[in-house]
């Protein structure tokens, strides 16, 4: 259990490892760049959820993170979801799940790397 639980937790320190593995995993067994590119994002979202909410807690000295992040998505689906409710006059679920969770990839990715530019910069100051 502590092998898993070491590989989890170095994925989860440098997400951009498991897309860039997935990504030429599946462009190598596809030869699909477009379904590279979206296994790679949804997969992921997933490791960046928990490295965006620890970068979070650490930089702001909270614990409030994951739970914001999974606000953020809620609010998302909310907003999204009540869109295609006027546009289309009903909500296409497994479409709703797949904006929410892309748009989470990519606010997540860009918080992945302020996040980690204002950690170091904070981490700086302090050894000062």
């Amino acid at each position: 259990m502590g092998f898993l639980q070491g590989i989890f937790h170095t994925l989860s320190l440098f997400p951009p490892i498991p897309f860039l593995i997935v990504y030429f995993v599946v462009l190598y067994r596809n030869k699909n760049r477009k379904q590279a590119m979206e296994l790679a994002m949804d997969v992921t979202t997933f490791f960046l959820l928990f490295s965006v909410s620890a970068l979070f807690n650490n930089t702001f000295q909270n614990k409030f993170g994951f739970y914001l992040i999974l606000l953020l998505l809620l609010i998302a689906a909310g907003l999204i979801g009540s869109a295609q409710n006027r546009w289309k006059g009903k909500v296409n679920g497994k479409r709703l799940v797949r904006a929410v969770w892309r748009l989470g990839f990519v606010s997540m990715a860009l918080g992945y790397i302020v996040l980690t530019f204002f950690g170091m910069v904070s981490y700086i100051i302090k050894m000062m």
